[in-house]
């Protein structure tokens, strides 16, 4: 095992498509604590482009006899998380492990009971809990701006009615479609908020010519008192709300997407004071009541931090800080979707019982 004594983690990354090139890489770069030692490239050296230093390597194998390396981001097709991240915690690395965790539940149990056999976290890429909309309602909430909530409504939609060539979340394979993609984001921010449903209905479609796997979904979590709906689509050409929260006290009705995911596909680094700040023109609107005090207007998104992630990585592995986001939540997300397609199956509202 790698020492920790001169506080920086060296790291590997197994992909450099959209989710190592945009999601981790220019984190792990920026954060002193994280030096990136390999990437793990099949075709190419793109990564060698930005990050000139690091060795490029095709299989990801060896990795596991490295022992300079302490953490894995795992950056590959969904299917093929389950066995990378169970051979990297067999060879002793923390890994960082994209979104959807696993294909099953059954596979996120696996894993995370090898973690705690190892000694070893795991840290699940759910960085839409960053998302400066999504830090923002959390504010709003804590506050009771809008008093008992009373319907949620959260909106992830797209305009691409042509299906990709070649895009493997587009191909029949395990953990494909738009639910497993998108909508662990939405299930995890709803449950962050709110806990675990008492039920769910799930309608799941193929709405594009030609779709093998769903490219729309609306998802209801059933709590006692309110909501939750979640929806996304590839079908959508005029926006609608990201957010539409409304509550015995007040409303608030959010546009646009957080900004971080397009500055780090522009080539932007994750730094300085202006990061995650989101235009004036997509800020939400709030109308609230408070006893005799009534308020409607503006207000400012709290700046998105997706750098926060790293952070925590860091601080849970050097400083052993408490985990953000904890394996069992993103396996429970997993669980949530698995039910989500029994519903869609059966047409029917069906218990949350785990």
């Amino acid at each position: 095992m790698a020492s920790y004594i001169n506080k920086t983690l060296t790291t590997a990354i197994i992909g450099f498509g959209l989710s190592g090139k945009v999601f981790h890489a220019p984190f792990l770069h920026t954060h002193p604590g994280f030096r990136i030692k390999t990437v793990i490239e099949r075709h190419r050296e793109d990564s060698k482009k930005n990050y000139p230093y690091l060795e490029v390597e095709k299989d990801y194998r060896v990795l596991l006899d490295d022992p300079e390396i302490d953490l894995v981001a795992v950056c590959t097709p969904n299917t093929l998380h389950f066995p990378m991240v169970k051979d990297c915690l067999l060879a002793g690395k923390h890994v960082v492990i994209e979104k959807p965790f696993t294909p099953t539940s059954l596979e996120a149990d696996e894993l995370i009971g090898l973690a705690k056999s190892q000694n070893r976290h795991i840290f699940v890429f759910q960085n839409r809990r960053f998302d400066g909309d999504f830090l923002t309602i959390k504010k709003i909430l804590d506050n009771n701006l809008l008093g008992d909530v009373k319907e949620y409504e959260s909106h992830f939609d797209r305009f691409k009615p042509d299906l990709p060539l070649n895009a493997w979340r587009d191909k029949d394979l395990p953990a494909g479609g738009i639910l497993f993609d998108l909508g662990s984001h939405l299930i995890d921010q709803a449950v962050h908020l709110f806990g675990k449903p008492q039920a769910l209905f799930a309608d799941i479609r193929k709405q594009r010519a030609g779709s093998k796997v769903d490219d729309y979904f609306e998802v209801q979590l059933f709590y006692k008192d309110f909501k939750a709906i979640l929806k996304a689509g590839m079908m959508v050409n005029k926006s609608s709300p990201r957010f539409i929260i409304h509550g015995n006290k007040g409303s608030f009705v959010k546009y646009g997407l957080d900004p971080q995911e397009s500055e780090l596909v522009k080539g932007r680094m994750p730094v300085g004071p202006a990061w995650g700040k989101e235009k004036e023109k997509y800020w939400g609107t709030l109308k609230s009541s408070m006893g005799k005090l009534n308020f409607e207007g503006k207000i400012e998104t709290l700046a998105g931090s997706y750098p926060t992630f790293y952070q925590n990585v860091y601080d849970v592995i050097v400083n052993y800080s408490e985990m953000m986001i904890r394996p069992e939540e993103a396996r429970d997300v997993i669980k949530l979707i698995e039910l989500a397609f029994e519903s869609n199956s059966r047409k029917e509202v069906l218990d949350v019982q785990f």
